[in-house]
């Protein structure tokens, strides 16, 4: 319970009298504020206080209805960073605005935003009120934190004093919520409890481990699965593996074969051509048994969601394109359509150039690179004849193969910010460094695909450039968490790089 003696002694607010309702006034007639006018004290002492700071509902709007029967608390100053970003034209801004709606909706049937509203979820929200000038006499551990953060203007300082005013005021814990790793020092510094948001982050073991599962079984089971194609085990001895993982079944440490856990219950053998075979290009072929495991996935017309995981060099995206052309032109799709996010690494060159295509090609030449190794044709060996040069009559530009299709609309390549109110039906789209994404942004990506579409989800948890995610709260490993186990999905892990021994000794040891 609140003890009166803390307020009196602090001087921050009127005492409650109990006799009647009308407290006494100072002589100028104004009442002294009370403490739940400043949205200090919880309506109950039970449960905690969780104080967002303003990352958390930027990185996810629905952060507001996670904390169940716990009392929510959002600081002014929150609302005033979020009104810096609501205008953007991002999904940040996006986020924002639909933040600003829902607490609009929240306190519209509420007297006072700072006395607490009930969630959905049993719990309370209200807003909290740090103002320097209404607090005449601070606490010892509000005095302690100016002494070391003496700028009272910045808002990551004002939203660490409300915390430290809300704990002075309530018995319950106040818990931090934030996603700034700086922000997180500081408020242990000053003994401040801290977590991150973990609503939509994933295990570590989820992007830790990228070994293929193995599953021992006899030596005859192996050997009717080789002649057969089809190994039906029972629950007990496949334990938890998830429809359309790929796993080694092992006899031994020397006889192994790849299957995949299909559907119905029963592992299948791999379904996969010797190489895949590009028209006037060139023919691509697994070169591990995690690009094998891959390319069956990317082949299967039953799976219509592919995500990967895999470090530089490991063949993600070269795979994931020699695939899509492969079954574009076998007409199993009617285009391909290749994107990734717009996120720079390291510092930014200002404004490019030109038209929109010329701006965007920087963005997305690793996709061209891609293409351009795949699709160039077979080059005869020996000297070229050397042709007369007509300086009046130069020859046209030679068009490359997928400049071709692109001219043509069969083939894409695009940024990823417009894809936004599309609807995508019967192509191969591929969304390369997925790892990037939000989880908002990762949803409404899925959310595009029509049906006879497929999407594959690309890139490397440990390369990230966006701030606002890390390697367990990114949209790809959302995505494969979210929907493991649905009979239309597959996630395989690339675990050895095959682009040069340099990349695969940087890979590991850097």
């Amino acid at each position: 319970m609140i003890r009166q003696t803390e307020e009196l002694q602090t001087g921050l607010f009127e005492e409650i009298p109990h006799t009647n309702g009308n407290a006494a006034r100072p002589a100028n007639g104004r009442a002294k504020p009370k403490a739940v006018d400043f949205g200090l004290k919880a309506p109950s002492q039970v449960v905690k206080n969780y104080v967002l700071d303003t990352n958390v509902l930027l990185h996810d709007p629905g952060s507001i209805e996670q904390f169940k029967e716990n009392h929510l608390c959002i600081p002014v100053d929150v609302l005033a960073e979020l009104d810096r970003f609501k205008s953007e034209q991002s999904e940040r801004g996006a986020n924002a605005r639909r933040v600003h709606r829902r607490l609009t909706e929240l306190f519209s049937c509420s007297g006072k935003v700072t006395s607490g509203v009930k969630t959905a979820g049993g719990g309370t929200i209200r807003m909290v009120i740090y103002d320097p000038a209404s607090v005449p006499k601070n606490s010892e551990a509000l005095n302690r934190f100016h002494r070391i953060f003496p700028d009272r203007e910045r808002v990551d300082h004002r939203i660490l004093a409300a915390c430290l005013l809300l704990a002075q005021y309530n018995s319950a814990p106040v818990v931090l919520v934030t996603k700034d790793l700086n922000m997180q020092l500081k408020a242990r510094a000053v003994g401040i409890e801290c977590q991150d948001y973990l609503s939509d982050k994933v295990s570590p073991g989820e992007v830790s481990n990228y070994e293929v599962r193995r599953l021992e079984v006899g030596v005859d089971e192996l050997q009717r699965f080789a002649s057969s194609g089809h190994l039906d085990l029972p629950a007990a001895r496949r334990g938890d593996v998830h429809v359309n993982e790929y796993v080694l079944l092992a006899a031994g440490e020397r006889q192994t074969i790849p299957a995949r856990f299909a559907a119905d219950g029963v592992f299948v053998r791999l379904d996969i051509p010797e190489s895949l075979k590009i028209p006037d290009g060139q023919a691509l072929k697994p070169l591990n048994l995690g690009q094998r495991c891959l390319i069956d996935a990317l082949l299967n017309p039953n799976i219509s969601l592919v995500t990967c995981y895999g470090h530089a060099g490991t063949g993600k995206t070269l795979v994931a394109v020699a695939a899509g052309l492969h079954e574009m032109f076998r007409h199993r799709y009617n285009g391909m359509t290749v994107s990734r996010p717009v996120v720079a690494m390291g510092e930014q060159l200002g404004f490019l150039p030109g038209s929109l295509d010329e701006k965007m090609r920087p963005w997305l030449q690793p996709i061209h690179d891609a293409l351009e190794l795949l699709m160039r044709p077979a080059i005869p060996l020996g000297p070229r004849r050397k042709q007369q040069k007509n300086p009046q009559n130069p020859p046209p530009p030679v068009k490359k193969p997928h400049e071709l299709l692109m001219e043509q609309g069969i083939l894409e390549i695009e940024a990823l910010c417009y894809i936004r109110g599309r609807s995508i039906p019967n192509r191969f789209f591929i969304l390369d460094e997925a790892q990037q994404l939000t989880p908002r942004e990762a949803k409404t990506i899925v959310t595009r695909m029509s049906r006879d579409s497929k999407l594959v989800m690309v890139g490397d948890p440990a390369q990230i450039d966006n701030p606002y995610v890390d390697s367990r709260s990114n949209g790809l490993v959302y995505t494969r968490n979210r929907l493991k186990g649905q009979p239309f999905v597959a996630h395989i892990a690339l675990n050895r790089g095959e682009r040069s021994e340099l990349a695969e000794a940087g890979a590991q040891l850097m």
